[in-house]
């Protein structure tokens, strides 16, 4: 399972949001590394943009080169805007969609979760974190007393989290939920939210 194993802090750095997650010595550091400090950059080329653009969403989603491609050739088969395919692709990820209902605390953890069994689709144990989720999947935590205890402790944690629209939550059911709906066309923004754009 391919991963990014490197410096975290100083990708947030060079984009100049969390990617990763919420970090004190970002907030510190809020201006790009490298030895010139926060000295101003070059201005970048309309190329150079796109190109951040793009490892932007490769990082936050947690994917190598060769698997983005791979989902930029998925979407440009199918009909519609090839952006919000590709968006929605990713978004349908279960281990995004773990992450999102708060059973993780990161996207990382969440894939984690899913590769070690802990998650359940409509009652059958998959470990494949690329899985793509469709309407009225039901999406739970495995039953066990270390598989609950962890997914308890998350939400716990990301209580100020808000759940996407294209998702339910039943915490009645011991924290099963629903990928009620298929994604719409205005949760396209979840990701530029979640960057504060």
């Amino acid at each position: 399972m391919a991963r990014y194993t490197g410096p975290k802090t100083k990708i947030s750095r060079r984009f100049g949001i969390p990617i990763f997650g919420p970090s004190k010595y970002l907030e510190r550091r809020n201006y790009g590394p490298g030895m010139h400090g926060p000295r101003s950059r070059r201005k970048n080329t309309e190329y150079a943009l796109g190109l951040m653009e793009k490892q932007k969403f490769r990082y936050f989603y947690g994917l190598q080169e060769k698997q983005f491609r791979a989902v930029y050739e998925t979407a440009r088969r199918r009909k519609g805007v090839t952006g919000e395919t590709m968006l929605q692709i990713l978004e349908t990820r279960l281990d995004n969609a773990v992450f999102q209902l708060g059973f993780a605390s990161s996207r990382p953890a969440a894939r984690q979760m899913v590769g070690h069994g802990h998650v359940l689709v409509n009652g059958k144990k998959v470990d494949i974190s690329s899985y793509a989720l469709q309407v009225n999947d039901t999406v739970e935590i495995k039953n066990s007393s270390v598989s609950r205890q962890m997914a308890t402790k998350n939400m716990e944690i990301s209580t100020s989290r808000r759940v996407p629209e294209w998702l339910h939550l039943d915490k009645d059911f011991f924290q099963r939920c629903h990928h009620a709906r298929s994604y719409q066309r205005r949760n396209t923004t979840n990701w530029q939210r979640a960057n504060g754009r």
